[in-house]
């Protein structure tokens, strides 16, 4: 099932968390009786953690048209021709004025109606990330307000937990459907190169092979003039070693040239020997001696401890300046940060404090603005963690406790609930690494501002989970 972002200002979103199914549509009958149904209109509702005859009335007020929904078979109809980008375009109105926070845009809401006499009654959201209470007015559609007013939703936002983890499952399967898509796109290619190579090689070898064969004639011909020429050579060679061995040796007379040319000839060549053996002598000392002297160089160099090895420190601050200028003043992508990461010899935690300083230098000082820092950056941050590594996500929230501790002002403490929201709705923090952080730094005794700041926010996670065992 495919999946997108939930209200129409996240669509762009990658990193956006809450989720829900594209809308499904089909044209049934004719004439009079054409219908719209939605097909994976309860898949929605769950989605929204709204009643599904909630969206389906929501969309006969707006077109003006008759509705009917079954609760037992879950089958949504609304009377007419509708295409699914108009039906589409009024669900993300529904959601922005009937599921979003009008307060943080958070879709975890839950409709409270409250009666201020007996024919008025007030409809409002309650936000249960960040508490904010919205009142709903659509004075355009006072007989959709009216049919809420009557019919409230039983569970509210109760369930919102489970249906996000449903979600997620939903999400997961359409991830692996699209992975089998792409590794069966891949197989193709790789099958069509592999013929396109085979049909190449053919090729070749089928030009190749008249050059062979004239080669191999034209080197049959060369060789058998070449043996005839060898054939003539051999017999010549054979005759004439027949007559110098039927001469007589005795008539030959040895004697030694005594001309004082000749004698200067064989003093050269005595003293050209005797000083190419003195420079073979002094080269071989020469190279005996360079040996024993790297031979003392080395013995030496043991002893000596290298003075320009790069200390932590030194380390630490060309990270941070690395990451500085190749990623954050050229806005780079995050696949080029993890990649600098990777590269780093500092131990994880060391890594991550750099990373954190290099992406809010600015807040060290200023303290203020932390929160919206992280969110313009959670890509970075996400790209440094990885995908469900819980290890990686309790170094980023020591990380955090480490940035704080930095800032000489307590204004980027005060943050510490907005950023851990913002980064657990960013699917950066997941709620097994963020308690297990806190259970551990309060079981060590680190009662640290941050702890104590994230509190509320582990407390929520913690009530939500409740709710959903509860459910």
């Amino acid at each position: 099932m495919e999946m997108q972002n939930i209200g129409a200002s996240n669509k762009g979103d990658a990193f956006y968390r809450y989720k829900m199914p594209k809308m499904i549509t089909t044209i049934e009958s004719r004439g009079n009786g054409i219908k719209t149904k939605i097909v994976n209109m309860v898949d929605i509702a769950k989605a929204l953690a709204r009643p599904a005859s909630y969206i389906t009335k929501y969309f006969s007020c707006v077109v003006g048209t008759r509705h009917t929904y079954d609760e037992k078979t879950g089958d949504s109809v609304v009377y007419g021709a509708h295409d699914t980008a108009k039906l589409s375009a009024l669900l993300d109105n529904f959601i922005k004025k009937y599921v979003q926070c009008y307060g943080c845009g958070n879709p975890e809401t839950e409709i409270v109606v409250t009666a201020i006499s007996k024919s008025d009654k007030k409809v409002s959201l309650k936000c249960a990330a960040c508490g904010y209470v919205s009142q709903v007015v659509d004075k355009k559609n006072d007989q959709f307000m009216k049919f809420v007013s009557k019919v409230p939703s039983e569970k509210g936002g109760k369930d919102n937990k489970a249906m996000r983890r449903a979600e997620k499952e939903r999400q997961r399967e359409g991830e692996a459907a699209d992975e089998e898509q792409r590794r069966l796109k891949k197989e193709s290619a790789k099958n069509k190169d592999a013929e396109r190579q085979r049909k190449g090689e053919a090729a070749d070898e089928e030009q190749r092979r008249p050059k062979k064969e004239s080669t191999k004639s034209k080197g049959a011909s060369s060789s058998s003039s070449s043996h005839s020429q060898d054939d003539d050579f051999v017999d010549d060679f054979a005759v004439a070693a027949d007559n110098d061995d039927n001469d007589d040796d005795d008539d030959v007379q040895w004697q030694t040239d005594t001309s004082m040319e000749a004698a200067k000839q064989r003093m050269q060549a005595q003293l050209s020997t005797a000083t190419a053996q003195m420079v073979m002598l002094s080269t071989d000392e020469t190279t005996d001696k360079t040996k024993k002297g790297k031979q003392v160089l080395v013995h030496q160099d043991q002893h000596v401890p290298n003075l320009n090895l790069p200390n932590k420190a030194t380390l630490y601050d060309k990270l941070v300046e690395e990451i500085k200028s190749k990623v954050v003043n050229k806005s780079a992508k995050p696949s080029h940060l993890k990649i600098i990461l990777s590269s780093s010899t500092l131990p994880p935690q060391d890594t991550m404090n750099a990373l954190l300083h290099a992406l809010f230098d600015n807040i060290i000082f200023v303290g203020k603005g932390f929160a919206k820092e992280v969110m313009k950056r959670k890509d970075y941050l996400a790209a440094a963690v990885g995908k469900n590594d819980n290890d990686a996500q309790e170094i980023l929230l020591l990380a955090i406790e480490a940035f704080c501790d930095k800032c000489s002002s307590s204004n980027a403490v005060r943050e510490i609930p907005i950023v851990l929201k913002v980064l657990y709705d960013g699917d950066v923090l997941e709620e097994e690494a963020i308690g297990k952080w806190y259970e551990k730094a309060v079981a060590a005794g680190r009662r640290s501002e941050v702890v104590e700041k994230a509190k509320p926010f582990v407390e929520w996670l913690q009530s939500a989970d409740s709710e959903d065992e509860e459910d």
